[in-house]
């Protein structure tokens, strides 16, 4: 382990202000500058974490982990712990933690691209990874990485105009996805009987890669779309979020520093939710990274997932459409109540495994606060937390009443321009590319099975439990 003073210092002088941070500190592991590259960094942890998992089969491979219940199996299996993911845990009250870490606290000591910024997406990369807290010059070595990866054969997209303009925004980003998998290193690697020991490596060259140029991919797709297909080239000079905002038209230092957030929040959510679920089932059976990443950006294209953060914009501007910007608090306490009882669901209210106001909404509100107090779409969702969590506990019927992290993200991008709400998901499929991917790294790295779980009839459990009656 390496120290890095400043780095200690700076910690330290937060613990007074800060005292959820002294957990954290425990275990972080703080490195000096010294060591800029990400894959030694792997190469030296992985020996140790496969010696820790075996340990752990070994030790502790008959504990049971709880009791499977019916109401889990007809469920959606909520509740039901099934999965190894090393990279973020998500707690029902305090929310995500990125290797332990969480929102308030990777936005503390992850590198910036200014002082008092928003956290480098590269950075969380590097953490989501090793586990440590990289220094600045590790993140601006990582992302020299990235950009040097990111080149998109012409093939790729020749493969996106193929489709109709109008295909959905994330039709149209998966099927890029799928024609970069072409280049795959794993799947070379595989044909040519690489053993399964040394599998992790070409995964990591796929899923740099990969990372790497989802934005290109994401941007020429808006650019398609929405621009008449002016394509804006990568600039050397940006950070990985910069980067993305820059290549879609978007180039206020503002907008820069939302990108960043954006993209750091939404990166990994643990592994139960459907893209992190998804990507990791299908590659449990080998596929390489980008059959993975392509099938999970199926799975977030829903509108049970990824699609929500699209519904949310639109459902506030029908709100701001029919009762107008300066809607007072009985408006909309009745306009949601109307949303309610025509069938439908008031879009970025509760979650499947949070039961308290999601640290991702709270980061952003922080954002709006500080960069737009006065935007009028900004104070609507102001009101809606509000109005919208009294009601659905009145209801009785929902676990969780308050904000996620969509019911605030597309005001965010609204206010800065980017008003295109169709094309929100694409943002969010670019940013999992980083929690995904890491933990594809280390399923192969740890050598995790293909996944197989036990399905039933509604026959067998009825006759399962009347036997056990």
């Amino acid at each position: 382990m390496f120290r890095s003073v400043s780095l200690l210092s700076k910690l330290r002088s937060r613990l007074g202000q800060q005292p959820s941070l002294k957990d954290s500190v425990r275990w972080l592991q703080i490195q000096s500058s010294s060591d800029l590259d990400l894959r030694s960094q792997l190469e030296e942890l992985i020996p140790e974490q496969q010696e820790r998992l075996k340990k752990i089969k070994a030790e502790h491979g008959k504990v049971q982990l709880g009791n499977i219940t019916v109401d889990m199996v007809l469920g959606g299996m909520r509740g039901m712990t099934g999965l190894l993911w090393q990279t973020s845990l998500l707690d029902p009250d305090e929310g995500i933690r990125f290797r332990g870490l969480s929102i308030p606290e990777c936005q503390k000591v992850l590198p910036a691209a200014k002082p008092e910024g928003e956290p480098l997406p590269e950075g969380l990369l590097w953490l989501l990874l090793t586990g440590k807290v990289p220094s600045k010059e590790q993140v601006d070595a990582l992302s020299k990485e990235l950009r040097s990866r990111a080149v998109v054969p012409d093939f790729v997209y020749k493969a996106i105009d193929a489709l109709p303009v109008t295909s959905h925004p994330m039709t149209q980003f998966a099927t890029g996805v799928m024609a970069l998998q072409v280049q795959s290193e794993f799947q070379k690697a595989y044909e040519k009987g690489i053993h399964k020991s040394k599998y992790w490596e070409p995964t990591y060259e796929d899923s740099l890669n990969l990372i790497a140029r989802v934005p290109l991919v994401a941007a020429y797709v808006y650019r398609r779309i929405y621009k008449d297909g002016q394509v804006i080239p990568l600039d050397d000079s940006l950070d990985y979020g910069a980067n993305f905002s820059h290549m879609l038209g978007f180039d206020s230092p503002k907008m820069l520093e939302l990108m960043r957030l954006y993209v750091t929040i939404h990166s990994d959510h643990e592994g139960g939710n459907v893209s992190a679920h998804t990507g990791h089932l299908v590659a449990s059976a080998l596929s390489d990274p980008y059959l993975s990443f392509a099938a999970a950006l199926n799975g977030l294209a829903g509108p049970l997932h990824g699609l929500a953060n699209q519904e949310v914009l639109l459902w506030i501007k029908s709100v701001v459409d029919e009762c107008g910007e300066n809607i007072t608090v009985d408006q909309l306490k009745e306009y949601v109540w109307k949303t309610l009882k025509g069938g439908k669901v008031v879009p970025g209210f509760g979650h499947g495994v949070l039961r308290k106001t999601d640290p991702r909404y709270t980061c952003q509100r922080e954002f709006a606060l500080k960069h737009l107090p006065d935007d009028p779409l900004f104070q609507l969702v102001s009101k809606l937390y509000e109005v919208v969590p009294p009601i659905l506990t009145e209801l009785g019927k929902v676990k969780n009443p308050w904000p996620n992290v969509d019911a605030h993200s597309g005001v965010l991008l609204n206010h800065f321009g980017l008003t295109e709400a169709r094309y929100f998901t694409v943002l969010f499929g670019v940013s999992r590319s980083l929690g995904i991917c890491s933990q594809l790294i280390w399923d192969r790295a740890l050598g995790l099975p293909l996944e197989r779980p036990k399905s039933v009839t509604m026959e067998w459990l009825e006759d399962y439990c009347k036997k056990a009656a």
